[in-house]
């Protein structure tokens, strides 16, 4: 169901507000360029910093938007099991094709605390679960057994976005985990080293910016493909690495997306934009691969 590449979108803002045609435009250039899905509401889209009002309404805007042309995974982890819980529930009444459900953050939780808040996510609603596990941000990981019991006794929790950085970990989940379990790399920079070992695709920052490189890279590898897969990687690496280091994401993918015209470079606080030497860092990558 998720093999390829879904798209961690930005959430265009303008004077504060939700800007809702770049947003459009945003989402018409994935399609436009092959890519399989759409991921509002996560972490490059800000959802720390969205109002209950404003979350739902981007999940609904990228149902708009998307029209039928490929997935919609709304981005409704919390680290509160019951907000979890409504904004799942309110996702699948809007038309989410499934949802991502981010490892609690801050309050870190033990293995068996996950165990229970997935499960009660799961029992709450007949979308699709992606787990997402990503300890950079959250402090805690979600423990290879832990998939394991979870992918087997709830059966609407079918693969995971992998952000650890480290590719054993997904042989371990690929052992561990029933057949048909998928697992998605959730680092740019890794998506073809994932691929190789057992993932089958990528939620991706960069392809808010170049889908269609991203769409040929693990269409590629997932083909087998796996030199013609390393020459695109061995091409984007310099930009995979800008995106996960200049600054925190989603700074640096909104100042590419800026420098394209295609939104406003305007963050919410306590996220500011990158510093004039960084920008330029950015705009001079962006210059040799031929993207501004």
């Amino acid at each position: 169901m998720f093999a390829g590449v879904h798209t961690a979108l930005a959430t265009p803002f303008r004077n504060g507000q939700i800007d809702a045609a770049a947003f459009k435009r945003l989402i018409d250039y994935q399609f436009d360029n092959g890519i399989q899905g759409v991921v509002p509401a996560g972490t490059t889209g800000e959802s720390p910093t969205l109002t209950y009002e404003e979350h739902d309404r981007i999940v609904a805007l990228a149902i708009e938007y998307t029209g039928g042309r490929g997935l919609v995974i709304a981005g409704t982890g919390s680290n509160s099991t019951a907000e979890a819980i409504q904004m799942t529930q309110a996702a699948e009444k809007a038309g989410a094709h499934a949802s991502l459900q981010v490892c609690p953050y801050y309050n870190k939780p033990s293995q068996a605390g996950l165990v229970a808040h997935f499960k009660a996510i799961a029992e709450s609603t007949s979308l699709p679960i992606i787990l997402y596990s990503v300890p950079g941000r959250c402090g805690v990981e979600i423990g290879v057994d832990t998939v394991a019991t979870l992918a087997i006794t709830c059966r609407n929790i079918v693969a995971i976005k992998e952000a650890g950085g480290n590719a054993e970990r997904v042989s371990q989940l690929v052992d561990a985990t029933p057949e048909g379990f998928q697992i998605l790399s959730g680092d740019d920079s890794l998506t073809l080293p994932f691929i190789s070992v057992g993932a089958c695709g990528v939620i991706s920052v960069a392809s808010n910016l170049i889908p269609g490189v991203m769409n040929e890279l693990v269409a590629k590898a997932n083909e087998g493909r796996f030199a013609e897969a390393l020459a695109i990687h061995e091409q984007y690496y310099a930009l995979f690495n800008a995106f996960l280091k200049l600054d925190s994401n989603p700074i640096p993918i909104k100042a590419a997306l800026a420098l394209r015209g295609m939104m406003e470079n305007e963050l919410r606080l306590p996220l500011v934009p990158m510093d004039a030497a960084r920008m330029e860092q950015l705009r001079g990558l962006l210059g040799n691969l031929n993207l501004l």
